[in-house]
């Protein structure tokens, strides 16, 4: 598995000092993340250099560096735990809580009015609580990232990151819920016992295929929006990426025969979301008969790896096995995703060499685009549940807001998360709207 390691090296500030350093890593034959000047005093500078290494790189890389009569080996930064350190995220109250009238009002004796309100009309909690912008965001620690089984506690930093782009990119509260259970039937109730602290709930590195069994029964149990995060936020994703490349490409999604590799949470949720757009031919491969019998359900037909890539325009690939495609696997003008973190199935620059015309990995599509606009939509909609309307429309959304040579928009621009918003407000409106209407005929 690669990781970032972030070396600390002070060069001497003249011409070439640097570029001498970058030489002996380009000859490791190692990949530069991201390079960044600490400080510059006295003629040194001292620079902080990500590298992506995985166990077997040759850590003799420090001594050569050290070796160089215009740099010093320094250390290793510990920038990745640093930002970890006292959690990412924190809560605070949204009024200043300054004098003993306000301390009186949002505290007791006040807040029994408030409290009886909400009893005689539990609406009111919408309006005088902080329902409408809190999200739980709940694991079980199944299937984290693509580590795995991992337990609860190891992924409650993902947790927090979760919450840290909801809160950065969407002004919304979300609380990560660790379950220390793994029986899907004992997950629901847990999550069910605790739903009416929350304005919707997220589900997240949940293992298929429990995964589907917890959500279903979640969605027929709860009056509030539900959403399997590494399923559809993920399908929300690929399909804007998807727009895009054939976009470019000059076809149509409904044209193409399209293959996904991999029929966990991930594959089949992209497998749904596509059939919903109108795709008419999707292949799928998988080792496990119940995940091939799922795509079967869905209109898939099942394939095998070999044969979804010498057959296939559009390939998709969630199998968390890194180096599963062979360059010489890929057929020229194939666009391929291959998107298992933090290791893919084959590096897109690779893919494009051998004749891709559109690659990218799971770094370049990734779910942050969808969740923060999909819940904030559902909860300033009031709407009840996430229908395929509101997945169709945060995924074209994405996809119109894409410019120049991007696959999809920049994750970190607000003003994407809000275009998101509005569209997937907007089509719950609509879809609530019409229920109305056909409940009223």
């Amino acid at each position: 598995m690669k990781i970032p390691e972030i070396l600390m090296v002070e060069t001497i500030h003249q011409p070439g000092s640097l570029a001498k350093v970058l030489q002996v890593i380009a000859e490791a034959g190692l990949i530069i993340d991201h390079l960044n000047a600490v400080r510059r005093e006295q003629g040194r500078t001292l620079w902080e250099i990500t590298l992506e290494m995985d166990e077997e790189t040759d850590r003799s890389l420090y001594g050569r560096i050290d070796a160089l009569p215009t740099a010093r080996f320094v250390g290793k930064s510990d920038r990745v735990f640093d930002r970890h350190r006292g959690g990412k995220i924190r809560f605070s109250s949204s009024i200043p809580i300054n004098t003993q009238q306000v301390l009186r009002d949002v505290y007791t004796p006040g807040v029994a009015r408030v409290c009886l309100a909400i009893r005689d009309n539990p609406e009111q909690a919408w309006q005088y609580t902080s329902l409408d912008r809190t999200v739980a965001v709940v694991t079980n620690g199944t299937a984290i990232l693509g580590l795995g089984n991992i337990g609860a506690l190891a992924g409650l930093p993902v947790m927090e990151g979760k919450a840290a782009l909801f809160a950065g990119l969407a002004d919304i509260n979300a609380v990560p819920i660790l379950l220390k259970e793994t029986d899907p039937q004992r997950c629901v109730d847990v999550i069910c016992s605790i739903a009416d602290s929350f304005g919707a709930i997220q589900l997240e590195d949940f293992a298929a295929p429990e995964c589907f069994e917890i959500e279903a029964e979640l969605r027929r149990r709860l009056d509030k929006p539900v959403l399997h995060d590494d399923q559809h936020g993920t399908a929300v994703v690929v399909l804007a990426a998807m727009h895009t490349a054939t976009r470019r490409v000059g076809c149509r999604i409904e044209d193409c025969v399209i293959g996904q590799v991999g029929l966990g949470a991930a594959g089949i949720g992209i497998v749904r979301l596509l059939k919903c757009h109108g795709a008419v031919r999707v292949k799928g491969a998988d080792r496990n008969p119940a995940a091939l019998a799922r795509l079967e359900q869905l209109g898939g037909i099942p394939a095998t790896l070999e044969d979804i890539m010498a057959s296939c325009d559009i390939v998709i690939t969630t199998t968390g096995v890194r180096g599963l495609i062979k360059p010489e696997m890929v057929r020229k003008g194939q666009i391929l995703f291959a998107l298992s973190n933090p290791d893919a199935e084959i590096d897109p620059l690779l893919a494009l060499k051998h004749g891709a015309a559109f690659a990218a990995d799971g770094k370049g599509i990734n779910n942050v685009l969808g969740f923060p606009g999909l819940f904030k939509g559902a909860l300033e909609a009031r709407a009840h549940r996430f229908t395929d309307e509101m997945l169709l429309a945060a995924a074209h959304c994405i996809a119109n807001l894409t410019k120049g040579d991007d696959l999809v928009p920049d994750p970190l621009d607000r003003n994407v998360h809000t275009a998101v918003t509005q569209a997937v407000r907007e089509a719950a409106l609509a879809g609530m709207h019409a229920e109305k209407i056909d409940s009223l005929g």
